[in-house]
């Protein structure tokens, strides 16, 4: 079967290809499965989760885990019946007996890119056999608001209503409330004290959750992985530090964020020699809470930070909604040398997840951005995975270039990704 005639698959234009950590971890694939099923049994996954992943041919790294994942809209069609299958799952371990669910989306009603995610979303929780309604925490909604999507798809936000310790909207009164909203901007006090079942939990929101408290818990999770499968743990994990408080339109914090950056390039240069890698090791400093791809940038060296212009520090200084960053994460720079198409954009994964299932994903391809940068901004567009065709069978996975081989390896770092948020999850709230 021609897996690429059936979705664009981005070449991998490296000298040192992934195949070698693919055909190990296929070789391992039954002993990698059993051991993340009994991790599952210790931890229970989130609810749902999205991770963005970076593949440099010699490392498959995750580099950022999002708890409130859109883009649903994103995935292939085919995988419908497994979002619908997995989300089922995930609602009946909950063990509410839910039959209504109250969607709370983001507030920002002008990006038609989340209100086609947020549709998908709907889709998928009504086909599961859930009666779903939004409701709204936009201020200034008082009456329900139909919108009409690009798709031809409408929605219909509710205004969302609290009657003492319950959450409803007109008319409905349910049983589970989902949260599609990662409270950059603090915990609603509408939300507080809830009687319902809230998921994910309000304490996974960026009010609270840092990024370097998970890559903590990501590399316990590599160490332990690469121990059973017998790979060098750096091979899937992003090397990263943190300091104190900055502020970069006072450039305060600079003398910290530079020998942090120092200490971190040169480990990345270790590593490099190690593998006789002829690439320029880099950073990325970007919020420590947050989405949505702002508050990121690349850095080479330290004299980067010294040379930052106001432009550059005006955008490191906020992160969604104007939510001030005081506090960031250095992360080694992993570098992507997947490219689609005859412009060779350059492209990385991401796959989503509901429960510990892997449901599909997409490329996040990017035709104006380069191999060392962050691809998630303005300009972007994505081109489905086709996890449908991964090595369900041992003979879809014989050539050792086989896309399915790539997925697969795509699907076991995710899921160590999941993995480190459901120890996160379990341990620190």
């Amino acid at each position: 079967m021609d897996y690429q005639s059936l979705n664009p698959v981005p070449h991998l234009t490296t000298a040192l290809p992934l195949e070698v950590l693919q055909t190990h971890l296929l070789a391992h694939q039954a002993e990698i499965e059993r051991w993340l099923r009994l991790q599952w049994q210790d931890s229970p996954a989130p609810f749902y989760a999205s991770v963005d992943l970076r593949n440099a041919g010699f490392k498959l790294a995750p580099v950022d885990t999002n708890l409130f994942p859109a883009g649903f809209n994103n995935l292939d069609p085919a995988m419908m019946p497994l979002c619908v299958q997995a989300l089922q799952s995930a609602i009946e371990q909950l063990d509410v007996g839910a039959r209504g669910v109250l969607l709370i989306p983001e507030n920002h009603t002008r990006n038609l890119y989340y209100l086609e995610s947020l549709a998908t979303l709907y889709d998928i929780l009504q086909k599961a056999g859930y009666e779903v309604h939004i409701g709204s925490m936009l201020p200034d909604l008082d009456t329900p608001q139909t919108i009409t999507l690009p798709s031809k798809r409408q929605l219909l936000l509710e205004p969302l209503i609290r009657e003492k310790h319950c959450l409803s909207v007109k008319n409905f009164v349910p049983c589970l409330v989902l949260l599609n909203n990662d409270l950059s901007s603090g915990r609603p006090p509408i939300l507080e004290d809830i009687q319902q079942e809230i998921i994910p939990p309000l304490h996974l929101g960026w009010s609270s959750r840092l990024k370097s408290s998970h890559f903590t818990y990501y590399s316990q999770v590599a160490k332990e992985f690469s121990k059973q499968v017998d790979i060098d743990s750096w091979l899937i994990d992003p090397l990263f530090r943190n300091c104190g408080e900055i502020n970069f339109m006072k450039k305060e914090g600079y003398e910290c964020l530079a020998d942090n950056v120092n200490v971190l390039l040169n480990a990345i240069q270790r590593k490099y020699t190690e593998y006789d890698l002829p690439h320029k090791p880099f950073v990325i400093i970007k919020a420590d809470a947050g989405s949505y791809g702002m508050g990121v940038m690349t850095i080479h060296s330290v004299d980067d930070i010294f040379a930052f212009n106001r432009k550059q520090r005006t955008r490191m200084s906020k992160t969604k909604e104007g939510k001030s960053i005081r506090k960031i994460i250095l992360q080694e720079g992993v570098y992507t040398f997947e490219t689609l198409g005859k412009l060779k954009a350059v492209a990385e994964p991401v796959v989503y997840m509901i429960d510990h299932f892997v449901v599909g994903g997409f490329y996040r391809v990017h035709t104006k951005r380069g191999v060392n940068e962050n691809l998630n901004a303005p300009g972007m567009h994505f081109e489905p995975l086709p996890f449908v065709n991964s090595c369900i069978t041992p003979d879809l996975c014989q050539a050792a270039n086989a896309y399915p081989n790539r997925f697969y390896a795509y699907g076991v770092v995710a899921r160590l990704a999941l993995l480190a948020a459901a120890r996160e999850l379990h341990h620190e709230y």
